[in-house]
């Protein structure tokens, strides 16, 4: 029987309307910005009901007991990671994974493990993602209550689907220490350790020195003034706890604290005195020595006691830079102030 020209507009007209709210399931007509938590380079737009947590790198809704946990590892370590977690693995850490598979997002490809725990008799949901992200890889740890109608599984994929990833800009990272630098001295940012340490370095970036590299012949002369040396000096800035019992004793206290600093070896004192930093007691050792494979270096430890802790601040560089470096570690040194 032949369909009305009515007919016909219906059936069509029906057809656009379902395709066109596949579509917009599909492409969200203005899609949230992921948040990243001060100091994070894993961001994502967090499910309704999560915020930036003040406890850890991640979000969290304390009134559900419900948390996504971020952290950034070493491109490398993604093969590694896709070796050792599996199931049978995870199962020996309390984990009930019932399923893992692969996954596409906008960062790089991934896997995702889901399953359940129990801690301390109650029952959570589990998620694990773990993507290729370029320089970094990136490890998502979500964990709901189970049951619970907000964080169903459709509103945990969402989220980790919107995964994004950043380079966190150094006054960014440096507001997470608990003292602050004002002037870095030519030093860039390598590595913060929040609410704890520091590590400045002085040389040409890696990535950059590998790309000069691929432009020019191998050189056979690989000294320590080598351009296959990228790095020319590092400057550790750590508080710790404690510190000598009384300022008579900051002479072995000091001793032992250098003793403990790695990566060098063939060490000479060459002077070791108290002195005052900040305005504070403080301590010198300074030294020759030499690094693994027996270039030569230079080491000064400053050591500031305050009360109830301590600052250390570690400079080793090549022997051939040490006296321009110098002068720029005291630099760094002498702006360096208790939040």
């Amino acid at each position: 029987m032949k369909r009305s020209n009515k007919t016909r507009a219906i059936g069509t007209g029906a057809a656009m309307a379902a395709a066109i709210a596949v579509m917009a399931w599909a492409i969200p007509a203005q899609a949230a910005e992921p948040t990243f938590p001060v100091g994070s380079r894993i961001g994502l737009v967090p499910p309704a009901g999560m915020t930036p947590s003040s406890m850890f790198m991640g979000f969290e809704d304390r009134d559900k007991n419900a948390a996504i946990l971020l952290a950034t590892f070493p491109a490398d370590a993604f093969a590694q990671l896709d070796k050792s977690m599996v199931p049978d693995a995870l199962k020996k850490q309390g984990l009930d994974i019932k399923k893992r598979e692969a996954i596409e997002l906008g960062v790089g490809r991934g896997f995702l493990l889901s399953g359940r725990q129990s801690i301390n008799g109650r029952q959570f949901r589990k998620f694990m993602l773990v993507a290729a992200a370029g320089k970094v890889t990136a490890l998502v740890t979500v964990q709901v209550p189970d049951p619970d109608k907000t964080y169903t599984d459709q509103a945990v994929r969402g989220a980790l689907a919107t995964i994004a990833i950043r380079e966190v800009p150094d006054t960014e990272r440096l507001s997470l220490l608990p003292f602050t630098i004002g002037d870095l001295a030519g030093f860039r940012v390598e590595d913060v350790l929040p609410g704890r340490a520091l590590t400045l370095v002085d040389g040409q970036p890696a990535n950059e020195q590998r790309s000069r590299n691929s432009n020019a012949k191998e050189s056979t002369d690989q000294n320590a003034d080598s351009p296959g040396r990228p790095i020319d000096a590092r400057f550790l800035i750590a508080v710790l706890p404690g510190g000598p019992a009384e300022l008579k004793d900051a002479d072995q206290f000091a001793r032992t604290a250098f003793e403990q600093i790695g990566g060098i070896k063939d060490v000479h004192i060459q002077d070791a005195e108290p002195l005052r930093i900040g305005g504070q007691p403080g301590y010198e050792t300074l030294a020759n020595a030499t690094d693994p494979q027996g270039s030569e270096l230079r080491v000064v430890q400053w050591l500031r006691f305050g009360s109830g802790a301590y600052l250390q601040m570690v400079g080793i560089a090549r022997a051939s830079v040490w006296q321009d470096v110098f002068a720029r570690l005291r630099k760094v040194r002498d702006s360096i102030a208790p939040k």
